[in-house]
């Protein structure tokens, strides 16, 4: 197939965009596969995680690593309540050779699902309190080893996820195919019927879900919680991310990101993103609408916050808008 060639596939709901399955693109991964000689493929948690390109740094697997051995004063007196617990821990590193290209991979202990997922209902009070209090830990010990989370992948539910009870480990194959079910597969094929390419697999692996409502969450649950995703994690003393770098989207991103587009971001972009992560806990909703519009957002902002919080950019902003404004009314 020449690179060039453009290959449309039949949509299959629920799963990755299959045209990505091409060189520099996704590993074709099945059911029963061996990984690396040791790890069965069971099932499919999800996608979109990584692709083969030796322009994408492998700088999450070094920065979870520097987290999970990091050796302080604040790990030794938070020790108690879990705070270095809330990183999640590399289990093995290897690489895996496909027909799209070589794929840096590393295993983690499972998780059964993300806040975000299980917001079907509001959680237990008390739970959204030690969750709240589980995830702020998290970050703070996040940056005591100096480092943001991100500012272009940020803090939000999607990357909150909850562990398993220690049973879960217990389970042998065919235990966890009678709790959770068989995989759901379904058929790939392209829209000219032509056959399928070497590179793409044969059937599409819809995501198992293995979590639970927020209203059946627990303070064990709440204990288990991880923070993950740190692909565009940082180190402010070494690395900069500048506000015009972020690319999340306009409701939750950081003011300063928005009024100070050249200036350097660090901690405080972390904890914006980490306070509307708590209020969406609390309440499951986002504190701000994320159906206005861009000036609409800001004056909610203002709103909630008051103008003396934001940077003194945003009144040079506010000031054209107000003058656009009047401009439409004459």
């Amino acid at each position: 197939m020449a690179p060039s060639e453009s290959i449309e596939y039949e949509w299959i709901d629920g799963v990755e965009r299959l045209e990505v399955y091409e060189p520099g693109g996704y590993q074709p991964v099945m059911i029963n596969d061996l990984l690396h000689d040791r790890y069965p493929v069971l099932d499919k948690l999800g996608y979109g995680v990584n692709i083969s390109s030796p322009s994408l740094p492998r700088r999450e697997s070094s920065i979870i690593r520097a987290l999970s051995g990091s050796s302080s004063t604040f790990q030794a007196a938070h020790t108690a309540i879990g705070a270095r617990d809330a990183i999640p821990s590399i289990l093995d590193e290897f690489d895996i050779q496909g027909p799209n290209g070589t794929y840096a991979c590393y295993t983690l202990a499972p998780a059964q699902g993300n806040l975000r997922e299980a917001s079907f209902s509001l959680f237990p009070i008390q739970v959204a309190r030690a969750l709240a209090a589980k995830l702020t830990t998290a970050v703070s010990f996040v940056h005591s080893q100096g480092f943001v989370h991100g500012v272009i992948v940020d803090i939000h539910l999607r990357n909150v996820l909850v562990k398993f009870p220690s049973t879960f480990d217990e389970l042998s194959i065919d235990q966890f195919r009678e709790k959770f079910g068989e995989p759901e597969l379904i058929p790939i094929s392209r829209v000219d019927r032509k056959p399928l390419p070497p590179n793409i697999p044969s059937q599409a692996v819809l995501p198992l879900y293995l979590g639970k409502k927020a209203q059946e969450f627990t303070l064990a649950d709440a204990r288990g919680l991880v923070l993950s995703d740190f692909g565009e994690a940082f180190a402010p003393a070494t690395g900069q991310r500048l506000g015009k770098d972020c690319n999340t989207p306009f409701p939750m991103r950081a003011i300063e990101a928005v009024f100070d587009p050249d200036a350097p971001l660090s901690y405080p972009s972390d904890i914006w993103s980490l306070g509307t992560a708590i209020w969406e806990i609390l309440g499951m909703k986002f504190i701000f609408s994320e159906s206005e519009t861009r000036d609409a957002i800001v004056a909610q902002q203002i709103g909630v916050l008051g103008s003396r919080h934001f940077p003194p950019s945003w009144q040079k902003y506010w000031e054209q808008l107000i003058t656009e404004q009047m401009g439409k009314d004459e």
